[in-house]
């Protein structure tokens, strides 16, 4: 009997050994699978690109000031120190400079921020792509942006948010040193260390994880046995230099443990793990939702395959996914931080990658239609809360949103004001921390910014600094008066109180008028 009347007769056996087209469960792959199959790439930069835009344009439309710790990690960065209280220098210099590149807008900020974010989730897809495959790399990337310490407080640009970037890639080239055994890829990753050294404090506790990964696997061990790494380690030296500098100069800056009782320890790790867990919440539910309980009898789902997966790649991932969320915490908390050190984003940067490592060859994506509505869910649930903060919070609360304040139109009228008087640029701002960062921002001279009390170390100025070369002092006015605070009438003697200025906010709402009280110090060589 010829082959192909053989191959016929076993196929039409196959078939109807099969039970009707109507008892047989329907397959449905939606079009996100499909393409999460074929064009995995496309998936990858069609999400991050757009959520990019998504966070570019809303605080551009809505922000008139920028929010978090940006005002302040500008002022530190108008004034180009090779180190800070606030830690290494590069965050600060590159927000400087992203801040002049568009004319002195916050925009330029907002940009910086996204393209941190876009460069971390590149870093991460092609992690994951080089170990389980480029379909379940998209998928781990896909969990990755789901998390939210990726979405709104990437805005807060800060030596956190550059931290990921630089450790996403750093993670990337260690992969590809010690999994893969490239030997190219030692320059990139001394170099991405270095940048890293000179952006976070947290960094030499993230080189010692990498270096003690390393030395615990034989395929680690065998890439230090070269000539590499001491060409690596001398250029995380010389990039790193400036801020070694400042270090022996000013000293290291130790922060006291701060345990307290063990009650209050205890609780601030617990906040500091609720925080975690709260971020990544739309990873969790996602793998709730993916779960097999409750599956259908019948029911088949489609699967995302991988390649054999590398045991060294699974080590790593187990290593550098698990220890940061066990070990950052209850360390930030025996410190007294109110936030993870290193951040959100660093602990939780391969939450997604780690998902699939442990999900099994073939990945099943099972309730298609849910899952998709838990990450869009994951991802607009931000914007959400980004909307209500700006325009219902200040009708329900009289809690003032720092984002609604109007820093270039109080920047113009303090700086214009001071030039009518002395005939000069301000120079300075003094006073209310909040409203003397803001105002240095909106000023065209970009003035400096004496910060009180809230910085313990900015020798670029002082009181006494203002009272020479003049300045203008600002505070929070609560009448008509506008009478200076004793403490600042104190500092600042030569001080000549105005007329307190009123401004608008973006929506005033319940909020208290929004009043500054200001005087001028005028420099000395003019009185």
């Amino acid at each position: 009997m010829p082959d192909r009347t053989r191959t016929s007769i076993k196929r039409d056996s196959a078939l109807s050994a099969l039970p009707p087209r109507s008892a047989r469960a329907m397959r449905f792959t939606s079009l996100i699978v499909e393409l999460i199959r074929a064009k995995p790439r496309w998936i990858f930069w069609g999400s991050v690109l757009a959520l990019a835009l998504v966070w570019l344009i809303l605080p551009t439309l809505l922000y008139l000031s920028p929010p978090g710790r940006v005002p302040d990690v500008l002022a530190f960065g108008r004034e180009y120190q090779l180190g800070s209280e606030l830690g290494p220098p590069l965050a600060f210099w590159l927000a400087d400079v992203a801040f002049r590149l568009v004319g002195g807008y916050a925009f330029g900020v907002y940009i910086l921020a996204q393209i941190c974010f876009v460069v971390t989730m590149a870093a991460v897809f092609a992690l994951a792509r080089a170990m389980v495959g480029p379909q379940q790399g998209a998928v781990a990337t896909l969990l990755t942006i789901a998390i939210a310490a990726f979405s709104y407080p990437g805005l807060e640009f800060g030596p956190d948010i550059l931290a990921r970037p630089l450790w996403a890639l750093v993670l990337l080239h260690a992969w590809y040193v010690i999994g893969e055994g490239r030997r190219g890829a030692w320059f990139a990753l001394s170099i991405e260390l270095g940048l890293l050294f000179l952006t976070t404090a947290i960094a030499p506790v993230l080189f010692c994880l990498l270096v003690i990964f390393a030395l615990a696997t034989s395929r680690g061990r065998k890439a230090l046995r070269s000539i590499d790494p001491v060409l690596g380690l001398l250029v995380i030296a010389v990039i790193a230099l400036p801020y070694a500098i400042w270090l022996v100069r000013n000293g290291v800056i130790w922060r006291r443990l701060s345990l307290g009782s063990l009650e209050a320890y205890a609780w601030r790790a617990a906040l500091l793990y609720g925080a975690l867990v709260l971020s990544a919440l739309g990873v969790i539910a996602l793998v709730v939702a993916n779960a097999p309980w409750f599956e259908r009898k019948g029911e088949e789902a489609p699967a995302i395959f991988r390649p054999h997966l590398d045991p060294l790649a699974r080590h790593f991932v187990l290593f550098f996914g698990v220890l940061p969320l066990v070990l950052f915490p209850p360390v930030s908390a025996a410190f007294g931080f109110d936030h993870v050190i290193g951040g959100n984003g660093v602990v939780l940067l391969l939450a997604g990658v780690l998902v699939v490592v442990m999900g099994g060859d073939l990945i099943y994506l099972r309730r298609q239609q849910v899952l998709r509505a838990i990450w869009l869910l994951a991802l607009a649930t931000p914007v959400i809360i980004v909307l209500v903060i700006v325009g219902v919070q200040p009708w329900i609360d009289g809690k003032e949103v720092q984002t609604s304040l109007p820093a270039r139109q109080m920047g113009t009228f303090f700086s214009d004001h001071y030039r009518l008087r002395t005939n000069r640029p301000l120079p300075a701002v003094a006073g209310d921390p909040q409203i003397a960062s803001l105002i240095s921002l909106g000023a065209p001279s970009r003035p400096q910014v004496l910060f009180g009390t809230r910085y313990s170390r900015t020798p670029w100025i002082d009181t006494a600094t203002i009272n020479n070369g003049g300045g203008v002092v600002v505070w929070r006015a609560h009448d008509t008066v506008g009478a200076p605070p004793p403490e600042l009438a104190k500092q600042f003697p030569g001080l000549v109180a105005e007329v307190p200025r009123t401004f608008d906010r973006l929506i005033e709402g319940q909020q208290e008028t929004l009043r500054i009280g200001w005087g001028v110090v005028r420099p000395r060589d003019t009185k």
